[in-house]
């Protein structure tokens, strides 16, 4: 790193339902070889769905020494494992119930079917109930370190209402730097609290609970999560309905949309993704002219188009990411769609299975080991950015006692 340049570390976590033990796993090592909390080493958390759930509980404050983290990683690989067959109780109707759902919505439109079958999700007040034990009532401005939670909120007319020409004042046109959005948006969450940051805004007074339950609401598997968000800087508040930030984000989208326009010029990134698997898989072109209009979005062809929807814009930015950040960007992840290897876990994120718990342990492992070099350079990294991070709140605190 260059003497005259600011080192920050960015941990980018993807999402993938009880698939994020792979990165609670690797967390867990870090913190093991360093004798380091992640908060204490790391300057941005950022990352959706099941990556919103780890961040958060490793930014949390204990109660009774409010600068040091609530939980260590350790401690989230056990509430995944404690919590997953709770989540995701085995339900082998869950997908009959969910076509036939699909089926009455398109043909039937029978009401009283329509809430017995209950939309083919898992129950999301158990979710609710596992992130309110987790979380309690602590909100985002809380936070140890920076962190960013993405969720896409489906309802919009919740931005700046502006009259155009030829408009009535019944018919009012909502936009956001004059893109007309009468449609859902991407929101992002944030509490910035890097040194010297630039271009911030007030941090949204919103509890961990409500952003944490909006970015793992995953569509075929939970309802959208809908509260009331107050607004920070005024006494503004709208209902949101939002639904899981995995489906925007990624660390080119995070990084380009979400945190560069913060840091301060003399910034050098380092950026570290911690994957929960690659899911994306090829489509030949006949199998994909076979599937015809709902073949593309089935399940039992593993979600073609939903599949590409989610890689797409990462793979369109990554070039532009790639040249930006060069050489600082360390990547732990690795396919699962390795036909051949029987000890693969399943990519579904919903398989609660003890088998696949243990195997979801492994993977993390194998990427460890396949990455040894780059694992240790970033254990190296990291500890090196806690120390240099302790320093300067040895210093704050200095300044404070003496007045200065």
């Amino acid at each position: 790193m260059s003497k005259n340049k600011k080192r920050v570390v960015v941990l980018f976590t993807y999402g993938g339902g009880l698939r994020g033990l792979i990165p609670a796993h690797i967390m867990a090592r870090i913190e093991s070889v360093t004798g380091m909390a992640m908060s204490d080493m790391v300057d941005i958390f950022c990352g959706p769905s099941t990556a919103s759930i780890l961040n958060s509980a490793l930014n949390m404050p204990h109660p009774r020494r409010p600068d040091r983290p609530r939980f260590a990683a350790r401690q989230m690989v056990r509430f995944y494992e404690r919590e997953a067959s709770y989540l995701f109780p085995t339900d082998s109707t869950r997908a009959f119930r969910g076509l036939i759902h699909d089926f009455n919505n398109r043909m039937m439109k029978i009401g009283q079917l329509d809430r017995l079958l209950k939309h083919g999700h898992y129950d999301n007040a158990r979710l609710g109930r596992a992130l309110r034990a987790l979380f309690g009532k602590h909100k985002l401005e809380d936070s140890l370190s920076s962190l960013i939670i993405p969720a896409y909120n489906i309802e919009g007319n919740a931005l700046q209402t502006i009259q155009e020409m030829q408009e009535t004042p019944d018919d009012p046109v909502h936009t956001q730097n004059n893109i007309i959005d009468n449609g859902g948006y991407a929101m992002w969450f944030k509490n910035m609290r890097i040194q010297n940051a630039r271009n911030l805004h007030p941090v949204p007074d919103i509890e961990f609970y409500n952003a944490v339950m909006g970015s793992t609401a995953a569509p075929t598997l939970f309802p959208c999560h809908r509260f009331v968000h107050k607004q920070a800087d005024s006494n503004n508040s709208f209902p949101v309905s939002l639904i899981d930030g995995s489906i925007f984000d990624n660390p080119c989208i995070s990084y380009m949309g979400a945190i560069r326009q913060h840091l301060p010029k003399d910034a050098e990134v380092v950026m570290i993704c911690l994957g929960t698997g690659y899911t994306n898989k090829s489509v030949s072109h006949r199998d994909w002219n076979k599937y015809g209009a709902l073949g593309v979005v089935d399940p039992s062809n593993d979600f073609p188009l939903i599949n590409i929807f989610f890689h797409a814009p990462e793979s369109a930015l990554l070039g532009a990411f790639k040249d930006e950040l060069g050489d600082n960007t360390y990547v732990f992840n690795k396919s699962l769609n390795d036909k051949g290897n029987a000890n693969l876990p399943n990519s579904a994120p919903d398989d609660s299975s003890p088998e696949n718990i243990k195997r979801l342990r492994q993977f993390a492992y194998d990427i460890m080991s396949e990455n040894e070099r780059d694992f240790n350079k970033v254990c190296h990294i990291l500890a090196e950015n806690g120390e240099d991070r302790l320093k300067a709140r040895k210093r704050g605190s200095m300044f404070h006692l003496f007045g200065e």
